[in-house]
């Protein structure tokens, strides 16, 4: 068994059968974690797995109105799956801290980690995750202004978590950017 196939097959039954998240963000944060450990010399298997995994609970914690407990619920569905393959135990505390650690709450333990959370924040601050986002949100709740609040929320929340400087200089532009259509729009 392929623990990169099986783990991404894992998610993306997760997300056919719960609706989250999108398969779009999904392939944001998998596409930047392979570019940026690929760029940053780290463990692209290790940053692929956990990238896989990270919101892994995401759309079943949204289903009972439990999304503040999805990364713990992520990080008990990715211990259990580690389980079914021969991975040595350093291996496995890395793939954890990827899931545990991409909200920013829980230290990065290892470079494969703080990759996921920077992928993670191309969801919600790239132009692509971001309109995204509010298209979702729209969906959701049909008060414009309530949808922009949340969306700029999540934008602030997650370029707070930026810790990588080649993440911040990519994603700069676009958060300034995105920070003053949101300003004229509440504005107009």
């Amino acid at each position: 068994m392929d623990i990169i196939q099986e783990s991404k097959k894992y998610a993306l039954a997760e997300i056919e059968k719960f609706g989250l998240p999108s398969l779009v963000h999904f392939e944001i944060s998998e596409k930047k974690a392979i570019e940026l450990a690929e760029k940053l010399g780290a463990d692209k298997e290790i940053v692929q797995i956990g990238v896989y995994l990270m919101d892994l609970k995401l759309g079943q914690a949204a289903s009972e109105n439990r999304v503040a407990e999805h990364v713990k619920m992520s990080v008990d569905a990715a211990a259990e799956f580690l389980q079914k393959f021969e991975l040595d135990e350093f291996s496995k505390t890395k793939i954890l801290n990827c899931v545990e650690a991409h909200h920013g709450k829980v230290p990065f333990e290892c470079l494969e980690a703080e990759i996921c959370a920077n992928a993670d924040c191309y969801r919600f601050i790239h132009p692509k995750g971001f309109f995204l986002f509010l298209t979702i949100l729209g969906k959701r709740n049909p008060i414009f202004l309530e949808c922009l609040k949340s969306a700029e929320e999540k934008m602030d929340e997650k370029y707070a978590i930026l810790s990588l400087d080649i993440c911040k200089q990519e994603l700069e532009e676009y958060y300034v950017t995105l920070k003053k259509y949101i300003k004229d729009a509440k504005n107009f």
